[in-house]
């Protein structure tokens, strides 16, 4: 499992997990478990849903070995 996150994707999937698990405490609302999703996939570096696509949003300067792990859709390990 090749990280295939770059720095911008990460910041924003964490502010997105937070802030869905804050609106899901605040207003009681079962939606904050959702946000664990996109946290957990920050924390890790790695989104099973860019693979398929042949997604990445590393760099090649990310040490990443320049394509961030996915190529032609299979995920590199």
């Amino acid at each position: 499992m090749t990280k295939n996150h770059g720095t911008t994707d990460r910041i924003i999937r964490t502010l997105l997990g937070f802030g869905l698990i804050a609106y899901g405490i605040v207003n009681h609302h079962w939606i904050g478990a959702i946000g664990l999703v996109p946290l957990l996939t920050a924390i890790v570096g790695f989104c099973p849903a860019y693979c398929p696509l042949g997604l990445s949003t590393r760099g090649k300067g990310d040490g990443s070995g320049g394509g961030g792990g996915c190529s032609g859709g299979k995920c590199g390990g």
